[in-house]
């Protein structure tokens, strides 16, 4: 009779495995002294290193030791004498636990204005001495009359039809500040995505 070797290969799925009882199984003595060639898995180690005493010692007594956990576990116990201490019994459990929404913490559901402020704009504001108009809403100021203005620059009265929630004489101030910025610049003030020509 030649002898039975075993081969290591990965279980396929796919095909189905014969299930044996223990009555079905031949006993035979050749069986019992099969040894099979398991490829050992490589240690992340230098062959002088897995070679050492002290390691393989300490791997014999790991392999002799099955049923003791290899990582050690410290002992849990329920008999704490200082844990009403540590932890109150009076735990009041919110309603509700703290939601955010990604958007919210970053303020990207804000909608913000195309125009961005520069330091001129600030010192302006600074000027005004008003706490009437917030950065923000100058911004908006700037932004709507920007777009008014696409095809003919917007006056002092269109303007003012457009913001009338703001005072009259802050509103001439601000839009005299546009008007100008705007003549000296020679360009619109909010940004605009220049293509080339197709000729």
């Amino acid at each position: 009779m030649s002898k039975v070797s075993f081969r290591a290969r990965a279980l396929d799925a796919t095909k189905p495995l014969p299930i044996y009882r223990s009555e079905e199984i031949p006993d035979l003595y050749d069986y019992n002294v099969i040894n099979r060639a398991v490829p050992q898995m490589p240690t992340g180690m230098e062959k002088e290193e897995e070679s050492e005493k002290h390691l393989q010692q300490a791997i014999a007594v790991d392999a002799l030791q099955k049923d003791k956990p290899i990582i050690p576990t410290p002992d849990s116990c329920s008999n704490v004498p200082y844990y009403s201490a540590v932890y109150r019994s009076k735990v009041k459990v919110p309603r509700d636990f703290i939601k955010l929404s990604a958007f919210d913490a970053l303020g990207l559901d804000a909608e913000y204005a195309d125009y961005d402020m520069d330091s001129e704009d600030e010192d302006f504001l600074k000027s005004c001495n008003t706490k009437e108009v917030s950065p923000n809403q100058f911004e908006r100021m700037i932004e709507t009359m920007e777009k008014e203005s696409e095809n003919r620059v917007i006056t002092l009265l269109d303007a003012k039809q457009l913001f009338h929630d703001v005072e009259h004489n802050l509103m001439a101030q601000i839009y005299d500040y546009w008007l100008n910025k705007r003549l000296s610049l020679k360009i619109p003030l909010l940004p605009e995505i220049k293509t080339g020509s197709k000729d």
